[in-house]
């Protein structure tokens, strides 16, 4: 089987996003290992780092590539991305369903476009909340 290197790379900065769920790694891994399968993933395996005296970090390896949040609660930020290999799975469903739940008050993304040669970058279509430009 051959396999294609054609890969869809999406990373979003939300921000006003709720102290307590950026500041819950646990919360964050249950909505990621969700977000994985909402998408259409392989969830491989999950870690999670609940830091102190507050913020979190979760990947979330997938067979498709991987899932990741890194989380600053005292500023609202969180910074996401996506990045799945292929056709089947698309990086653009999960971060969707990440940010319909944590519900920021603004996001900027950008989506690549990679394994075709030169990378393109594109602004994605955010379909759950309010995007800035």
């Amino acid at each position: 089987m051959e396999y294609s290197t054609f890969g869809r790379h999406v990373a979003v900065d939300t921000w006003g996003v709720d102290f307590d769920k950026l500041n819950s790694a646990e919360w964050l891994q249950a909505n990621m290992v969700e977000a994985a399968e909402v998408c259409g993933a392989t969830v491989l395996s999950v870690q999670a780092k609940q830091f102190e005296p507050q913020g979190a970090t979760v990947l979330v390896l997938l067979s498709e590539s991987h899932l990741s949040i890194h989380t600053y609660p005292e500023k609202g930020f969180a910074a996401i991305d996506c990045y799945t290999c292929g056709e089947t799975v698309d990086p653009q469903a999960a971060i969707d369903y990440l940010v319909s739940v944590l519900k920021p008050e603004k996001t900027y993304a950008k989506k690549l476009v990679r394994g075709l040669g030169e990378m393109e970058v594109l602004t994605p279509e955010m379909k759950t909340a309010v995007t800035a430009k």
